[in-house]
């Protein structure tokens, strides 16, 4: 089983994808780069956690 994802981390994720949706894909580093662009997040790792759980969402709606 794996972890579960604070809601601030979903809440940012899903925020960014309904604003900016068509800048995301499934791929991860891609979306770790525009998370990068589009948010004023200082840390990498909450950065990753956010651009992992975009990831996983655009790869769930696209099923």
């Amino acid at each position: 089983m794996g972890q579960v994802r604070p809601t601030y981390i979903k809440r940012i994720a899903i925020e960014l994808v309904k604003n900016h949706g068509d800048r995301f894909t499934d791929d991860f580093d891609h979306n770790k780069l525009q998370v990068a662009e589009l948010t004023d997040v200082s840390s990498i790792s909450m950065r990753n956690r956010i651009s992992g759980y975009v990831t996983r969402y655009r790869k769930q709606e696209q099923a």
